[in-house]
C-alpha cells in the first residue's frame, strides 16, 4: 500500500516502478477505487478510478461490502469483494492514494492474516521535520504552502488557465496534507520525496532522475523486502499534530 499527500508523487512513483522495473511491477494488480470527483486529463474510467456520482456512491454504500470514505472532499469507495476476489487468486495487490483508505483497508478482520505492506511517502524527511521544529518552524503552516505551490504547478500543467473550482480544490487538497502527515507513522516505512507530481524530474529526462530516481528505487527494495538507505522509520509524534 501507498499512500501519502496530494501531488507528493504517488502516481509518477508507480509509473517509474513500471518503466525502470517491468517485471516487478507486472506482478502487481491495482486496487481500483470508486471516486466522486471529475476525472484528470489522462485518467481512464476502471484504470484510474470508476468515476461515479455521489447519489451512486451513496446507493453503493448501502452494501455490507463496500466501503465509503470522504477524502479531502470527494467520496471515495472500495468495493471489499474485488479485493477479497484479487487475494484469493493469490495476486500481490497494489494500492496507491490518500492515507486513509490504506488504514481503512488493514483494519478489515478478513486480512488479520494477510502480509501488508505499508509505505508512506512523504514531501519531507525525517532530519528536516526535526530540524524546523528545532527553529521553532510552524512545520504545519510551511507544509500547507509547500504542497500549494505544487498542486498548482501541477494543475496548470494539465489544465492551464485555473477556474474557481480548481484554486478551491487546490486550497482543500493542501490544507489536507497537515493531517495526512499525522498519519506517516503508521506505515512501515516513510520514503521522503521532494519531487512532486509537479516536478519533471520525474519524466524530462526520460529516466527519473534526484528524488524522484531514490523514491522508486526505495519503493522497489522494500517491495523485494530488501533494506534501503532512502526509507525511514517513523515514530508517533515526529510530526505535530494539532
Amino acid at each position: 500500500m501507498l499512500g501519502g499527500p496530494s501531488c507528493v508523487g504517488k502516481g509518477p512513483l508507480c509509473s517509474a516502478l513500471k518503466m525502470l522495473y517491468p517485471e516487478q511491477e507486472s506482478r502487481l494488480h491495482k486496487l481500483v477505487l470508486y471516486n466522486t470527483r471529475s476525472p484528470r486529463p489522462g485518467e481512464r474510467e476502471g484504470v484510474d478510478y470508476y468515476f461515479r456520482s455521489p447519489e451512486e456512491m451513496q446507493r453503493l454504500n448501502e452494501r455490507d461490502d463496500f466501503i465509503l470514505l470522504n477524502v479531502r472532499g470527494d467520496l471515495q469507495g472500495l468495493d471489499t469483494r474485488e479485493l477479497f476476489s484479487m487475494l484469493d487468486k493469490g495476486q500481490d495487490v497494489l494500492f496507491e492514494g490518500n492515507p486513509y483508505v490504506p488504514r481503512a483497508i488493514w483494519g478489515l478482520e478478513e486480512l488479520a492474516d494477510v502480509e501488508i505492506l505499508r509505505v508512506f511517502l512523504s514531501p519531507l524527511c525525517r532530519q528536516e521535520i526535526i530540524w524546523f521544529r528545532q527553529q521553532g518552524v510552524n512545520i504545519r503552516e510551511m507544509l500547507v504552502d509547500m504542497m500549494r505551490r505544487k498542486l498548482l504547478r501541477r494543475t496548470q500543467k494539465q489544465k492551464g488557465l485555473l477556474s474557481l473550482k480548481d484554486l478551491e480544490n487546490i486550497e482543500t487538497r493542501a490544507n489536507s496534507a497537515p493531517l495526512e502527515m499525522e498519519l506517516a507513522w503508521q506505515f512501515d516505512w516513510v520514503i521522503p520525496n521532494h519531487d512532486g507530481e509537479d516536478s519533471e524530474n520525474w519524466n524530462a529526462f526520460y529516466y527519473p532522475v534526484g528524488d524522484a530516481l531514490k523514491a522508486v528505487q526505495a519503493f522497489s527494495a522494500l517491495l523485494k523486502n530488501e533494506s534501503t538507505p532512502h526509507a525511514e522509520k517513523w515514530e508517533k509524534g515526529l510530526w505535530p499534530e494539532e
